[in-house]
This record gives structure tokens, sequence and C-alpha cells, in this order.
């Protein structure tokens, strides 16, 4: 008679589920130690077990409320039955079937990954294990042949070599990697990953969603995913911080929200950066903007205009300033401010700032604003921001009218005018009771050029305006003067946008230092 077990269990709603597990004694209980789990304060913490015998089952009670078969509580502590009786554990009814059962093939359940687990960490006693002192590849080699040790015992239900070597991949990625992520991270193709809850994972695949078929084992392997991620650098995630922003080695942002914050469990988000920066010429081949538009960026950046980068989430803003930072001239200086270090500058002088939360007692946080308050002690040429999101508005204005021309930084909004007024709401609360005229007209004299990016449902991304910063009107609003609009034309039947950049007519007023600074020829127009 082969070994294994399987299980239909009815929980105290009604729901249904099916297990199957490959072991010769099923353990049932509360304990997380059982093999099949019941979480109710009527099951004991090692509430029976469960035999083959030639004719059918014998259930062995260990518990103090009782197991009960077909109706009849167990006495003398053991009782033998028929498989698929039913048998009474608490408020659940379980339905039991001899190994023969068990369909070949089956993927292993939750359950059944997590004993694999805890077998391996018994086995290797890897939170023992120093893994600066040992080499990754060498680690990773003792895992891979532990698991093939333990994985062996399900050769009947993993018959084809190929699912047990995808399985002992993905349970050593699990140990010591990201888990299911990690071979999305490594897809080329993937530009976003979303974990919504550790059974469903989607990714972001040329601008589109997609369902993942991967999933974590269970909270606890996805949890420990996101400490993998924030611990080495010096971040936490637990109930009192249940919320945090960190990034990859590669570069690639994380945001990670757990419960009870996030209520369908742990939650991740991961934008994927390519590791090679995009560069102005690549973005008008993808159309993100066409040569006009190209050339007249590269000019606002060399004659250092302050500009401001505005979209929504997703837009592709922080690529965009990835991209005008490297027309920047290597002979300068840069400092840039960030959350998260997103930037990947190729220029050899630049200095990378990056924002602290509070430490586990409640201090040491060094916030945007901090930091760019201490970057105008640092000589900097140019001070680009990733994201301005709160009063460092108004430090970052003054920066760009106090010596620090061609700074730039980028904001959330969904118009070049909506960013004009969300950096005015946001220098408001800088606490520094300033009016709102004082605001416009800092803004009036700082801002040059605002960019505004898109990206449309297609999943493809443009700029779809680029406006000069114009004086204050009449009216004391700011003035703004579209350079070049995106027009959009019409929607294939796949879905695709169709349209294309215009130049508006508009001549910025800055078009003498383009021509005095040798950035335009004669008889040119941009």
């Amino acid at each position: 008679m082969s070994p294994g077990f399987t299980v239909h269990l009815s929980d105290p709603e009604g729901s249904r589920a099916k297990h199957v597990f490959a072991v010769e004694v099923l353990q049932v209980g509360r304990d997380e130690g059982c093999d099949l789990v019941l979480s109710s304060m009527a099951v004991s913490r090692f509430h029976m077990r469960v035999e083959q015998e030639s004719d059918g089952l014998r259930i062995v009670d260990a518990s103090s409320n009782g197991t009960f078969v077909d109706g009849q509580r167990v006495h003398s502590s053991a009782a033998s039955c028929a498989p698929k009786t039913p048998i009474g554990v608490g408020p659940y009814t379980l339905s039991i079937a001899c190994g023969q059962d068990i369909e070949q093939g089956a993927p292993l359940t939750p359950e059944e990954r997590r004993r694999i687990h805890r077998e391996l960490l018994d086995h290797l006693d890897l939170a023992s294990i120093d893994r600066s002192g040992v080499d990754d590849s060498a680690l990773r080699a003792r895992v891979v042949s532990a698991l093939e040790q333990i994985v062996s015992r399900y050769e009947g239900r993993l018959s084809d070599p190929m699912a047990r070597a995808r399985l002992v991949a993905e349970m050593t990625d699990e140990v010591l990697g990201l888990g299911p992520l990690q071979r999305l991270l490594e897809d080329q193709g993937v530009t976003e990953v979303m974990v919504v809850d550790p059974d469903t994972i989607y990714v972001e695949r040329n601008g589109r969603l997609e369902l993942t078929p991967h999933n974590f084992t269970d909270e606890e392997a996805c949890r420990a995913a996101i400490e993998r991620i924030v611990t080495p650098l010096g971040r936490r995630i637990d109930e009192s911080t249940p919320l945090v922003d960190a990034r990859l080695p590669d570069g690639s942002r994380v945001n990670a929200i757990i419960p009870p914050l996030a209520l369908r469990g742990p939650c991740i988000t991961i934008r994927k950066f390519p590791k090679r920066p995009l560069e102005m010429h690549q973005l008008v081949e993808l159309g993100a903007l066409d040569d006009s538009m190209a050339v007249f960026l590269r000019r606002c950046v060399r004659a250092k205009k302050n500009m401001l980068i505005s979209g929504g989430t997703g837009s592709g803003k922080t690529t965009l300033l990835n991209v005008l930072a490297t027309e920047i001239a290597s002979e300068e200086r840069i400092v840039t401010i960030e959350d998260a270090a997103e930037l990947r500058l190729v220029q050899p002088h630049v200095v990378s700032l990056e924002s602290k939360p509070t430490n586990i007692e409640g201090r040491g946080e060094y916030t945007i604003r901090d930091l760019l308050k201490n970057a105008l002690r640092m000589r900097p040429d140019r001070i680009l921001v990733g994201e301005c999101r709160s009063g460092e508005a108004i430090d970052m204005l003054q920066a760009m009218n106090t010596g620090h021309e061609g700074s730039m930084t980028t904001t959330h909004a969904n118009s070049a005018r909506e960013a004009l007024k969300r950096v005015e709401t946001l220098c408001m609360m800088a606490g520094l009771d300033l009016s709102t005229a004082a605001v416009r007209e800092q803004m009036a004299a700082s801002l040059h050029v605002v960019l505004q990016q898109t990206r449309f449902f297609d999943g493809t991304r443009k700029i779809t305006s680029i406006s000069e910063v114009g004086g204050l009107g009449y009216d004391g609003e700011l003035l703004l003067y579209e350079i070049f609009s995106f027009h959009r034309t019409g929607t294939a039947r796949d879905g695709a946008v169709h349209g294309e950049h215009r130049p508006t007519g508009h001549v910025p007023s800055f078009l003498d230092e383009f021509i005095s600074q040798g950035l335009v020829s004669d008889g040119e127009y941009l």
C-alpha cells in the first residue's frame, strides 16, 4: 500500500477544501508542526493521528475534546474505520482516503510545501549559518542538495523529473531569495511585479497587466521575502511600521505593506528599471516624443533651464528625469535626492542621497527636505529631486532661483496646469506662512519648463505636452505657454493609441539664450 492520504475538509462555515499528504502517518491538530493544521481552540494542539491498515484507517485520538468517527467518539484512544468515513475534529469534518486514491501528478499543497520548508530548516539549521562567511553559490548548492533528498519522498506524486526540479528551484528561491518573485524579476520583459496577496501575483508586460500562475507558499513566506529586501537597508516592517519603501540591489523600487493595513495579506509592488538607463534617442524610437522635441529638451538641459516633470502614477516620470539627466555635462557636480534611490546617472561626479525613516525608537528620521537643505551646502551645480511631495517644494524653488539653475524634479499631476497648482499647494505645506502671491512669484522666477508625461491604456508612455512657464497674469495666475503637444488621432483595433507630436508655434522666451550659447545654428527655429 502506497503511503499518503487525501483529505476532504469541511469547515464550520460550510466551505470545502481538498488536501493531499505524501506521509506515512498523518498528524492533525492546531499546532503548526502538524501536517493538517486546524485553527480552532476546539482542536487540540496534537489532536489525532491517522495510520494506514490493510483494510482501512486507524484513528489514534490524543485530544481532550475527543475525535468522532461516523458520529461515535473514539474510545480506548484508537479506532479503525473504512476510508472516507466522516471524522469529526472539533468543528471540522474530515473525509480521509488512503494513498492509492491520491491523484498522481497533483501539485503539492501549501501544507506539504510548509512541511518541506520545516524539514529543510531542521536539516540545515539555516538560521545559525553566518551567510556573510558562506559563498552564495556554496550555500545554494547545500540547499538544493537537501531539498532534492526531501522532495524524493514525493516521487510518486512528482513522477515528472522536470516537475521535481521546478519544485526544488522554487523552494530554493523561497528560502534564499524572493520566492516566486525571483524569476519574474529576472524576466527582462516584466517591468512591474505586483503581489496582491500571497496567492495572487500580477506583472506588467509591454504596458499591460497579466495574472501569473505563481504564488507564495503562505503569508509567512511572503513576509520573509519582504524582510530579505528591507533588512539590508536598515529598514523594518512589522505591525508598528506596516509599510515601507525600499529598493533592490539592481535599483528596482519596492513598496511593501502588510496587515493590519493590507486586509488580504502582505502586498508588494516592485517597479523594475532597465539594466542600462534609456537615452533620448531610445525614447524617440519608442514614440514617447519626436526628434524636434528631443532636440529642444537637450538644449533646455544644456542651457540650464529648471524643469518640472508631471504625470500620473506609472507614467514614466522617473525614467524621463533620468533620460534628461544624461544630457548634463560630465564636468558638473550633481546631487540627487530621493526617497528610494532610483536614478542611475552615468556622469562621474554624482552625489546620491536617500531619505531615512525613523528607527525603532522613533528617532533618526531624515526627510527629503532635510537632505535638500543640506545639499545646498554641498556646492552642487545641479540638484535633482526624485519627487516633491510636501514642503520641500519651496526649498526646491529657492534652490532653483539661487544659483542652482538646471535643477529638475517630478510631481504627480494630470496636466501642466494642475502640476503648477500642486507645487503651489506643496509650498503652502512648508509651514512658512507664505501668501499665494509670494509662492506664485517664486514659481514664476524659478520654473522654466513643465513636461507632462502620460501613460495610455495601451501601455505606451508619451510626453503629451511641453510648456514654458511665463510670468504672472493680470489676475495673479501663472501664465503657461505650450510649445509642443501630442494630438491623438485614433485607436487601432488592438487598442494601440495613434497620434502625433506637433509644435504649437510658440517661440520660447529663452530662445536668445540658446542662440548666445551656441545651441541653435543660424536659420534654425529651435
